[in-house]
């Protein structure tokens, strides 16, 4: 905990010591809560067939990325923002997988630190994300973005302040 709190405070001069640590207690607290919640008993692939079997409620990648976002954004942190990634989107060959990230307030996202409770199936995995050797990252909204467009046939706009723009109407991405 105490070296992601210190990752953290080095993403930028401006973010709060408090902040990073904060951020860093409940992304290991969080994890764990939902490794509990989620029943994990087992490795990540076999813990995602027994949800899409309907043996296990959730614990697919994209329910942690949500989760530890989301608990996240309660803090209302002032120096730091969460993002959302994916990788393998367009690799038939490996699985989709999706992770929260955290940077310094206005930073891209490419900056920031991967925060992965999936990977090692409840146990926080925590890097840089230019440094993540096992995934390239992209933003969701780019993802679901050119999912909507092969889906839909329609152009589909992502906005400045990453919102989906389709046929006119907003696409809010879960």
């Amino acid at each position: 905990m105490t070296r992601l709190a210190a990752a953290i405070r080095g993403l930028g001069p401006d973010v709060d010591p408090e902040e990073a640590a904060r951020a860093a207690r409940i992304a290991y607290e969080h994890t764990h809560r939902l490794a509990l919640e989620y029943e994990i008993t087992d490795p990540p692939i076999v813990h995602n067939t027994k949800v899409n079997m309907g043996l296990k409620p959730r614990g697919l990648c994209w329910h942690w990325a949500r989760d530890m976002e989301d608990r996240l954004k309660l803090e209302e942190f002032q120096t730091l923002d969460l993002h959302r990634a994916v990788a393998n989107a367009e690799n038939a060959f490996r699985l989709e997988h999706s992770t929260a990230i955290v940077s310094a307030k206005g930073d891209d996202f490419r900056k920031g630190i991967v925060l992965d409770p999936w990977r090692r199936g409840g146990r926080l995995t925590w890097a840089p994300v230019t440094e993540d050797r096992a995934y390239k990252w992209e933003p969701r909204n780019e993802v679901v973005a050119r999912a909507l467009e092969r889906k839909h046939g329609q152009i589909v706009t992502l906005t400045d302040d990453d919102r989906i723009l389709m046929g006119g109407l907003e696409f809010a991405a879960q």
